[in-house]
């Protein structure tokens, strides 16, 4: 079997995940993409399109990882990359503290900058992105997204699939439901329900998903 990693995405998130698979000393063999991506991502080849799975799964390669900022389209990719016998791996930045007692899914991105504290759970496939901060006894959801600058405070829970927009702050005990979108620079004092959009300071609900 190859050892080297399948990169599924070709876009600027996938550039990011690129250094980081190289940064913890994997080698990235080709990109995945879409008809109009670039034809090298980082210099990684690039095959457009989703087709070049099932191939290259034959061709002995079997560690996968899903560059895809979108939080369902990078869920709905995992399945099928899974189902193909690929195997998720991890892309943790050297730069990132990440305490040992900290939970950590399959194919996650933990950014430069991060800090995840003591017991904190990080599902499958979520994105903590640069400087995020994650501290102690959160359980982030699997395929959520924690934006750049965010600080979730201790034993903030945020669902599935949900995104915390850039520079966001959560203050203590938080529940935030599935699918919820919370804006930029929000500061969420209060527990949020799924598929919300919440934005402000303090944030509010603007409407149902």
């Amino acid at each position: 079997m190859k050892t080297e990693v399948i990169v599924v995405g070709a876009g600027g998130h996938a550039k990011v995940c690129i250094e980081l698979l190289h940064a913890q000393g994997d080698k990235v063999a080709y990109c995945v993409g879409s008809p109009d991506s670039p034809d090298t991502c980082l210099g990684i080849p690039v095959l457009k399109s989703d087709d070049h799975l099932a191939a290259l799964r034959q061709d002995g390669y079997e560690q996968a990882f899903i560059a895809i900022g979108s939080n369902s389209l990078r869920n709905k990719l995992a399945r099928k990359v899974t189902e193909m016998g690929f195997r998720l791996v991890n892309a943790i930045s050297p730069a990132a503290v990440v305490s040992p007692s900290a939970l950590l899914g399959t194919g996650i991105a933990v950014m430069a900058g991060a800090v995840i504290n003591a017991e904190a759970t990080i599902s499958d496939l979520c994105i903590i992105n640069t400087g995020a901060t994650i501290d102690h006894d959160c359980v982030i959801g699997a395929a959520a997204h924690i934006a750049p600058q965010c600080a979730l405070a201790g034993n903030v829970q945020v669902g599935p699939l949900s995104f915390i927009g850039v520079g966001s702050k959560i203050i203590p005990e938080i529940h935030i439901g599935e699918s919820v979108m919370v804006g930029a620079g929000s500061v969420v004092i209060s527990n949020i329900g799924s598929a919300t959009t919440v934005v402000g300071v303090p944030a509010k609900a603007l409407h149902k998903i």
